[in-house]
């Protein structure tokens, strides 16, 4: 007879306790993106929303904005940093495949021993991360987990590429997650979509530097653009329908801030009131990637158009095709 194996077992819910953010130093007008392609102000404008971006100057690096973000989150947490038990970053900036930039952010606040490592799902990857923290403190494999996500774009941004140089920015957000008496974080809707891995992508880094030149990012803006409003579009009444939402229950809305045009058509297609606040920081910081959320949402709590308590539908989506997202009370 096989032996009864024990499961673990945690809190009954889990919820965000504190974000931080942290943005690249040095900001890029538009006029200014205009003097590296063949653009304008207001055609960046139309197209994307953007404003200015956010760049990462040389003493800013994955690892020293990781720390920034991931100490202000505990911070305002109020959690004992000695209880966090659990570190993921989301990623696509990290240039070493081991070890893991989980492992440097956690030494670098001083975590003691906790379960460590990197997430690699692009725009979705903060998304992604939120969940397996949801999963992790209710099942007791962690108490209190730091969900990271950031990148440097701009140091994979191909600035011959008129179609996509205009869009990137760096910077990184953080989240505390733990346990609650009461459901913080729903049910995540996420899936892939690897017959299209082709339609966003970055240059395989040895070869790239082999041949002299660095690895950046590629992009079919259409195919993109089209699959965003239809098939995402769709998922974020997904992820509302499994928090069991009525559009008008939800205060905010912060999709990965990608472009303003699939925010406004995913907006069509919610049918969500006005009351409801949008995150629109694209304008100032650019498309970052997997900290996007976690920054926007930490701009909303900070000027005052969110506050503490209100539920917040996320939804990452980005290069693999992969998506996630679910509604989270915000902190």
């Amino acid at each position: 007879m096989s032996a009864t194996i024990k499961a673990s077992q945690g809190a009954p819910y889990s919820r965000i306790y504190g974000v931080g953010g942290e943005r690249g130093n040095r900001v890029v007008s538009n006029a200014e993106m205009c003097t590296i392609i063949d653009s304008s102000d207001e055609w960046i404008q139309q197209r994307t929303g953007i404003v200015e971006r956010r760049w990462a100057t040389e003493d800013q690096t994955p690892l020293s904005m990781s720390l920034v973000a991931g100490r202000k989150a505990i911070e305002r947490s109020g959690v004992d940093p000695s209880q966090i038990d659990g570190v993921l970053v989301a990623t696509g900036s990290h240039t070493q495949q081991f070890p893991s930039l989980a492992v440097s952010v956690a030494a670098g606040l001083g975590l003691k021993d906790p379960a460590a490592t990197d997430l690699s799902s692009a725009c979705a990857g903060f998304c992604y991360g939120l969940s397996l923290a949801d999963s992790m403190v209710r099942t007791g494999s962690a108490k209190y987990v730091l969900v990271v996500g950031v990148e440097i774009l701009s140091r994979q941004t191909d600035f011959t590429d008129r179609g996509t140089a205009f869009l990137f920015g760096d910077g990184a957000g953080a989240v505390v997650v733990g346990p609650s008496e009461s459901p913080g974080i729903g049910p995540v809707v996420w899936g892939s979509d690897g017959d299209a891995a082709d339609v966003i992508w970055t240059d395989e880094w040895n070869a790239a530097l082999e041949a002299g030149k660095k690895p950046v990012i590629h992009m079919e803006g259409n195919k993109v653009f089209r699959w965003a409003t239809t098939f995402i579009a769709e998922k974020t009444a997904e992820a509302l329908e499994a928090a069991g939402l009525a559009p008008e229950e939800l205060d905010v809305f912060i999709p990965h801030q990608a472009n303003n045009r699939i925010t406004d058509s995913m907006l069509r297609r919610m049918h969500l009131p006005e009351s409801v606040v949008i995150s629109r920081d694209i304008r100032q910081m650019g498309n970052s990637s997997a900290a996007s959320i976690p920054i926007a949402m930490e701009a909303l709590l900070e000027s005052g158009e969110a506050k503490s308590g209100d539920t917040a539908l996320v939804i990452g989506f980005g290069a693999g095709l992969v998506y996630a997202g679910q509604v989270v009370l915000l902190p």
